[in-house]
């Protein structure tokens, strides 16, 4: 998120000045626009905090340069000329976007952090060390910003969720929350258990499809050659005599070669135009939600990463669960945080305004959402009749954990079996066409045209 700094007049001509935070200029002057109408006041100048580059000259003689984040050149001036420095220049930055670090450098700072907290080392110490260890450029800048906030006395969930497009929503929400907490240590080690697992479930998936999308994507490109080349050069002499009937998978192969000679550019740019298409619709947030819907209705992945999305819920409720109140900031966080839009819907759409609305308990109102699985309820019923919800959703998220372990190098080997499944009917289709062209058997009337 952007962060924007505007000056203004009160109707008395009193100067007004304050900061948003947006993702662009156009969205931080509506922002702006808004609170001008609601408050009275005329909007003079909106200035985006950007990056800066310096040239200074210590008073050694040492000549430093270094980037830094201000609302004006003039800032920056201003405080490296405080500090006793020689500004040699100060020049904007011509392309100020930073890249989202890498997933696994915002997982090592979370873990890292944890680590430290765990020691009793103060919080801005921890900021500190981590700053000089970290290689991701956005992340060092972004660790540097939270800790100037936090010095400057911003709010810690504040100064966090300024950062949340680069530590991710959930992430900087927790960090946030943790902050303001009486037990930091427990929170960031809990998160950086969650983001851990989260990731290396992610990388077993990813890893385990690799190997059978290429299978069958070769085994398919071996297909097409094969009828597409192989068939009609060998086959395909004996088509042009009459009186010799080509087997039936000899003849239709033909066919499609020939087909494929007349159609291919069209096939290929259809299937990319398809593919495309399919990809950008579930890139929105439309196709995304359809996706996320039907995605725990798959067959054999299906349940897994319904139970995943479940797990992660409750560990994420029991990681935040207060005890006291009906915490609907608590289930609206662990609901967005599951990874499924679907459920996320669900839990904000009917279980929230059920009990926000209707007054009803946690585990109606969680049924009545229709995206947890009967044993997710029963734990969190026994939960609350006992008093011990937090504990149940523990439970629940660690058995799951254990669950979609195990389930995952099942589904992986059934995976396994239906590739090898396919490329053995393929296998069968090409040695039964191989079989039927060694058969054509033409006489020496046929080869004469006779």
């Amino acid at each position: 998120m952007g962060e924007f700094r505007f000056n203004g007049l009160s109707a008395a001509g009193q100067p007004v000045q304050g900061t948003v935070y947006a993702p662009n200029k156009r969205a931080a002057q509506k922002k702006v626009a808004d609170l001008a109408e609601r408050h009275k006041f005329t909007l003079r100048d909106l200035d985006e905090r950007v990056f800066f580059r310096y040239k200074i000259k210590h008073p050694s003689g040492k000549v430093v340069t270094g980037e830094q984040k201000a609302f004006s050149s003039e800032e920056i001036e201003s405080a490296l000329s405080r500090m006793g420095m020689e500004v040699l220049s100060v020049q904007k930055k011509l392309f100020n976007m930073q890249r989202k670090p890498p997933n696994g450098d915002v997982i090592m700072f979370v873990r890292l952090a944890a680590n430290l907290l765990s020691e009793k080392m103060p919080f801005n110490e921890v900021l500190n060390l981590l700053v000089a260890d970290i290689s991701s450029a956005s992340l060092k800048q972004t660790i540097r910003d939270i800790n100037s906030d936090l010095k400057g006395g911003v709010e810690a969930k504040q100064a966090f969720m300024k950062h949340q497009d680069k530590l991710g929503k959930f992430t900087a929400y927790m960090l946030g929350v943790a902050s303001q907490s009486g037990n930091m240590s427990e929170i960031y080690e809990a998160t950086a258990k969650f983001l851990e697992r989260r990731d290396e479930f992610k990388k077993s998936i990813r890893s385990s499809m690799i190997m059978p999308s290429v299978t069958i994507l070769a085994t398919l490109g071996v297909f097409v050659w094969y009828i597409w080349f192989i068939v009609p050069a060998t086959a395909g002499l004996f088509a042009d005599f009459d009186g010799i009937e080509l087997p039936p998978l000899t003849a239709f192969s033909i066919v499609m070669a020939g087909w494929l000679d007349q159609n291919m550019i069209w096939l290929l740019l259809g299937t990319a135009v398809v593919v495309g298409g399919v990809v950008a619709f579930l890139r929105s947030p439309k196709g995304t939600f359809w996706a996320h819907k039907n995605m725990i209705r798959m067959p054999i992945m299906g349940s897994l990463l319904h139970k995943l999305n479940i797990e992660v819920f409750s560990r994420v409720f029991a990681i935040l669960y207060s005890g006291s109140g009906q915490n609907i900031e608590v289930i609206k966080v662990a609901a967005e945080a599951c990874g499924n839009t679907y459920m996320e819907h669900q839990v904000k759409t009917v279980t929230i305004p059920m009990m926000v609305a209707q007054g009803a308990d946690l585990v109606r109102a969680m049924e009545a959402a229709g995206v947890f699985t009967p044993m997710a309820i029963a734990r969190f019923r026994t939960g609350s009749e006992t008093g011990a919800v937090r504990k149940s959703a523990q439970q629940m998220a660690d058995y799951y954990e254990k669950e979609t372990s195990l389930k995952l190098e099942v589904a992986l080997q059934s995976i396994q079996t239906v590739v090898s499944l396919f490329i053995g009917i393929i296998v069968a289709l090409l040695t039964v066409l191989s079989a039927e062209t060694a058969l054509i058997r033409p006489s020496s009337t046929d080869l004469m045209g006779q």
